[in-house]
């Protein structure tokens, strides 16, 4: 005997009949062709395709229409599909189903025998819901599927899982659903771990995780969703908005006419004579007290030009596959988009007038947005105390995002892109400040709110991601 669970092609796909010889099905993730169906192959396809039915029903219609012979074909069928994930499974109740179950891999097995009744569930804590589209949907980033929630009996259903529930209980709670119907409903949410089995004493499963009980939701969540393997999103360079919007300068315009030129170094020099990188990397230390000694301009101008300048600046050439202008820096650049900005909060700086300035990696040169305010000030306070030290950083350097120029080409995969960007350039900071003797560290947090109101930015278009301190090292 075959599930009680409902079968349907998952939302997406599209059973196109190419010829009496030929059937395809069109989804999201690609095609498939089936040659030479059979008749009952064909009608149980379309039935997959139009509405919902269980495998028996469905094995019935090829039995009844091509025979014993066509069976096995049918059941091989059914495996590709859940090798592709183009099924989608429910559970039969009433007017419709309250919850549509899509695997977003093919480790998704449902379970459609439904749960014992002295067992009792609850919703996991990395549950979710969302809008998708029109539709409201109940993911996670633990789960190989995906609940499309029906109605106000799906979610009812919901609503009443914020607690421990057995399938008795839960129909008891509503009189939407019977117990059978609870008790399959559990299954398939248990099978795509949107819930977790929860004990007398009110702990559940994932709490005796001790690997799991370690994650946070939004770690988690935040990991699965820029991997791959636990979602069928579109994950790459994508190019979405190509021709749609505009992509982003690869250089960021002036933000005030108020410079600092900046020392250029002698590269050449440095090439012959720069202490080895060997040494720089196993002498590399954060060191988070400063000398007594400010740090001058000249430093500041050399540190800056051997980490973060621009280089050379490419024009977009959609023939040869770069639809937006790119540029080359000292350090790698998720595909050489160099999303990251540079802003200096200077509280002791030989050369540089004390507040926040934006670093022109073009020209080389600072722009001063402002002098000493109350929210520079915290921006300095705040470093401090990531640090662990009792006094005002010299510089704290902020690295900010223009994400838009990364989330323009990339899918899936722009904020975990943006990081790596930053731990390279965090990387080259330090090697460079070790090289020139002075004193780097970098900081776990900031407060990107703050940062926003000290420099007016807009925090969705570009916000900051990472702080380094700086200053001269003592003696």
């Amino acid at each position: 005997m075959g599930s009680p669970l409902l079968l349907s092609l998952r939302s997406g796909t599209a059973l196109v009949e190419e010829s009496v010889e030929q059937l395809r099905l069109d989804s999201p993730s690609g095609s498939v062709t089936f040659n030479l169906p059979a008749p009952g192959l064909r009608l149980a396809l379309g039935t997959l395709a139009s509405s919902r039915a269980t495998e028996d029903e469905l094995a019935e219609q090829v039995l009844v229409s091509d025979g014993v012979a066509t069976l096995a074909q049918f059941y091989y069928c059914l495996e590709q599909l859940r090798g592709l994930v183009l099924l989608s499974y429910s559970v039969p109740a009433g007017a419709g189903p309250m919850l549509t179950f899509e695997p977003t891999s093919p480790a998704f097995r449902p379970e459609g025998a439904g749960v014992e009744t002295d067992r009792s569930f609850v919703l996991s804590r990395f549950a979710y819901g969302r809008r998708v589209q029109s539709a409201l949907v109940l993911d996670s980033p633990i789960a190989h599927a995906r609940a499309i929630v029906h109605g106000t009996n799906g979610a009812a259903l919901l609503r009443e899982l914020a607690r421990p529930r057995s399938s008795v209980e839960l129909a008891a709670a509503t009189d939407r659903f019977n117990e059978e119907t609870a008790s399959q409903l559990l299954g398939l949410l248990a099978s795509a771990a949107l819930v977790s089995e929860a004990r007398a004493d009110g702990s559940t499963a994932e709490d005796e995780d001790e690997t799991l009980a370690q994650w946070e939701f939004h770690d988690l969540l935040f990991h699965a969703r820029s991997r791959s393997g636990r979602h069928d999103f579109p994950s790459g360079a994508t190019y979405r908005f190509r021709g749609r919007i505009p992509p982003s300068p690869a250089v960021k315009p002036h933000m005030s006419e108020d410079v600092t030129v900046l020392f250029r170094p002698d590269l050449h020099r440095l090439m012959v004579g720069d202490v080895p990188l060997t040494r720089a990397i196993e002498q590399r230390l954060s060191i988070r007290e400063h000398g007594e000694r400010p740090i001058t301009v000249g430093e500041v101008g050399e540190f800056l030009y051997r980490t973060v300048r621009v280089r050379s600046v490419r024009d977009p050439h959609p023939t040869g596959g770069r639809p937006y202008s790119i540029s080359s820096r000292p350090y790698p650049g998720s595909g050489s988009a160099y999303e990251l900005e540079v802003y200096l909060t200077v509280e002791a700086c030989d050369g540089i007038p004390p507040g926040l300035h934006h670093y022109e990696p073009a020209e080389h040169q600072l722009s001063r947005i402002s002098g000493p305010t109350a929210r520079t000030q915290a921006l300095l306070r705040s470093a401090a105390a990531a640090a662990g030290i009792g006094r005002l950083p010299q510089v704290l350097i902020t690295l900010a995002a223009r994400f838009q120029r990364v989330s323009w080409k990339y899918e899936s995969i722009a904020y975990a892109l943006v990081l790596q960007d930053v731990g390279a350039l965090y990387q080259t900071m330090y090697l460079v400040a070790t090289a020139m003797g002075l004193a780097p560290c970098a900081l776990g947090s900031g407060n990107s709110d703050v940062f926003a109101q000290a420099t007016g930015l807009r925090y969705l278009e570009e916000s900051s991601v990472g702080e380094f301190i700086l200053g001269s090292r003592r003696r």
